[in-house]
């Protein structure tokens, strides 16, 4: 190789983005200081074999692999992971192994019927549209020979005597501008208060404005995914969402899993590493989101004309934003925090906390005002987090009388069983085949993402539709759900998901058994055939099984059996495109009416933004927390029995699916 000291240069297609390294230096690690993503889920570990690029000018080392083809050896194909730099290279990043486009959180359109949707005018007929930072105008009598308070002691009297606001000062910050702040406009001045959650504590002053600036109160919710992050710009004096953007989370180049970003935290500065990515992930967010806002909403009637005019022209700036409220998940809670995360992966799988304390935002390096309070949602346990917890609060199950059931399906699987009086938790170990892991062609929902299907019963034709109505370069979550309901129901694939004895040009032998062609070559945008084979099926089967005994497994443990239950909520990336058909097909979802389903879109971001317009939220979400049980599925005796039966389709125990079980039957006939 040559001197490991030598630098050379690698060139990205079709970016044309650049990074120089050392000799020895892997593609990936390239890649990822050109802050270029490449698919590679396991962390760079070699195993998943979806890293893979082309060589296009120049040589690398290694890279060969038995998922790469020997043909496509031979056009330059390498894997990432293991290709190391030895001169100046030209690399071209191929679709399926780059990611665009599929950042969304709303239900989508053909689920809307279906959308469960948080009520604002409900929330304000309760009392429960209280914002957790208020701004309030006071007027002060200025310093005079007889009455020489201290401005601090002049303005915490005067918010008690106006606005029955008793406050607390503890911020330097504060304290220096409050003296120009006052007198700048003859002790007419704005305060901003963080309301306390705990009923009878007092109001913590962050900042202090010139003037009347009370209808200038703009807040920001995010939800911190495994594999994306959201963000949304809110006007907290009138509810109003005035911008949202959207990224994928930058970890994923580090593992598309929280244990191999553990696993990075806990080497040398890799815990800096991880946080420092989020963050700088976050403060693009919101540039991009103040980008978006022109002009302010109405302002109040009560303010002069000229002061109006002036107002109305200003665009939001940083330092209006008073507060941050952030959910997610308990590995992506304490590498947002820099908390040290290595416990959570090992039994007996401690946390280092659940709890956290209220900081401001530029404690973790968020570029916003030295005022601004944050918040991070609780977590249950290491594998039951915040934004489960926000999800349950978006939903409303934990004040309903309705026995509910909640499932959040994303990169992992959560469930939450109750309703007002009690509520039971678990975590589902379902692995990442609904993100497309662990599936030799699965993709996230990208463009030309195979996302639906359906089959000729005749002639066992395919029809694929894919995102954005691309040539296919994959299958993504919701395509991988209907193809496997679709070809078992269709006598395709037996109870075991396995192929039948068919004899179809489609289905052939293949490296990982028997499989099914959806498209071939020359139809797609990859360089193969996409296909399904029986090792995919295998781990969808899992993965659907473990969900599926988490729900029956709680239910159990609480006394309940599947028909007790009055709603189904869904909610999570993959959760909102769930077809409830081919959902129950296959077993994912117990067999129940129809109508007892709703969809809830990114229950995270929901709980977060609700908690910047509702304090009252944030006093509930202590209490729902507390009384929040939560189970460790593998030491629950039943868990495995219920897990192994559930490894068929849809079940060993058809009775439990007597629908599915006819119409598979009826298929059989014709």
């Amino acid at each position: 190789m040559g001197d490991e000291r030598q630098e050379y240069t690698v060139t990205f297609l079709p970016t044309g983005r650049t990074s120089r390294v050392r000799a020895g230096t892997e593609l990936l690690k390239a890649a990822r200081k050109a802050g270029l993503h490449v698919n590679a889920s396991c962390g760079g570990a070699g195993v998943c074999g979806k890293c893979r690029v082309v060589v296009e000018q120049g040589r690398v080392l290694g890279g060969k692999s038995e998922k790469i083809p020997a043909a496509s050896y031979e056009q330059g194909y390498r894997q990432a992971c293991s290709a190391r730099v030895c001169e100046d290279v030209s690399v071209r990043i191929p679709e399926e192994s780059s990611r665009r486009g599929g950042l969304g959180t709303a239900v989508p359109q053909r689920n809307h019927a279906r959308r469960h949707v948080f009520d604002m005018e409900e929330l304000k007929q309760e009392g429960g549209w209280f914002p957790s930072v208020e701004k309030v105008c006071i007027e002060l009598s200025p310093p005079a020979g007889h009455d020489n308070r201290a401005d601090a002691g002049r303005l915490l009297q005067g918010l008690s005597a106006q606005y029955n606001r008793k406050c607390e000062l503890k911020s330097l910050v504060f304290l220096r501008k409050l003296g120009k702040a006052l007198r700048r406009d003859n002790f007419q001045a704005t305060a901003t208060l963080e309301v306390p959650v705990n009923q009878g504590a007092r109001y913590r002053l962050l900042d202090i404005q010139p003037g009347y600036q009370c209808h200038r109160n703009f807040g920001l919710a995010f939800d911190i995914g495994t594999t994306t992050v959201y963000g949304v710009l809110i006007d907290l004096e009138t509810g109003k969402f005035l911008a949202e953007a959207s990224c994928y989370n930058p970890q994923m180049s580090y593992g598309e899993d929280v244990i191999s970003r553990i696993i990075h935290a806990e080497k040398p500065e890799g815990l800096d590493v991880m946080q420092n990515l989020v963050i700088e992930a976050m403060n693009r967010l919101i540039t991009e989101m103040l980008a978006k806002v022109q002009t302010p909403t109405a302002l109040p009637d009560r303010l002069s004309g000229r002061m109006l005019d002036r107002l109305d022209q200003l665009p939001v700036a940083r330092d209006e934003i008073n507060s941050v409220s952030i959910a997610g998940n308990t590995t992506m809670t304490h590498l947002l925090l820099h908390l040290d995360p290595s416990s959570i992966r090992r039994a007996p799988y401690v946390p280092t906390s659940t709890f956290f304390p209220s900081f401001r935002a530029r404690e973790i390096g968020l570029d916003l005002s030295d005022t601004c309070a944050s918040l991070v949602y609780p977590s249950i346990s290491s594998y039951v987090g915040g934004d489960i917890v926000a999800g349950v609060m978006a939903s409303g199950m934990y004040r309903s009388e309705q026995l509910t059931l909640f499932i959040d399906v994303g990169t992992n699987a959560e469930i939450v069983i109750g309703n007002r009086d009690w509520l039971a938790c678990a975590a589902c170990s379902a692995g990442p085949a609904f993100e497309g892991g662990g599936i030799t062609h699965g993709i996230r929902a990208v463009e030309g993402a195979i996302s639906d299907f359906s089959l000729n019963p005749e002639t066992l034709e395919p029809m694929n539709i894919t995102e954005g109505g691309k040539a296919p370069i994959g299958i993504c979550g919701s395509g991988l759900l209907i193809i496997v309901a679709t070809l078992f129901e269709h006598g395709v694939l037996n109870q075991s998901g396995k192929f039948n004895p068919l004899d179809h040009p489609r289905i052939r032998k293949g490296r990982s058994g028997q499989e099914y062609v959806l498209a071939w070559q020359d139809e797609c945008a990859a360089d193969h055939d996409i296909v399904i084979n029986e090792v995919d099926i295998e781990n969808f089967i899992r993965a659907k099984g473990a969900i599926f005994a988490g729900i029956t497994t709680v239910l159990q443990q609480v006394g309940l059996q599947v028909s007790d239950l009055e709603r189904i909520i869904l909610a999570g990336g993959f959760g909102s495109y769930i077809d409830l058909d081919s959902a129950m097909s296959v077993g994912l979802l117990p067999e129940v009416d129809p109508d007892k389903i709703l969809y809830l879109g990114n229950g995270s971001l929901a709980g977060s933004w609700m908690c910047e317009l509702s304090n009252h939220i944030r006093r509930d979400v202590v209490e729902a927390v507390r009384k929040m049980t939560g189970f460790e599925l593998s030491e629950v005796p039943g868990f495995k029995d219920q897990y192994m039966a559930s490894m068929f389709l849809p079940h060993t125990d058809l009775g439990l699916f007597p629908g599915i079980a006819q119409r598979v039957r009826e298929n059989k006939k014709e």
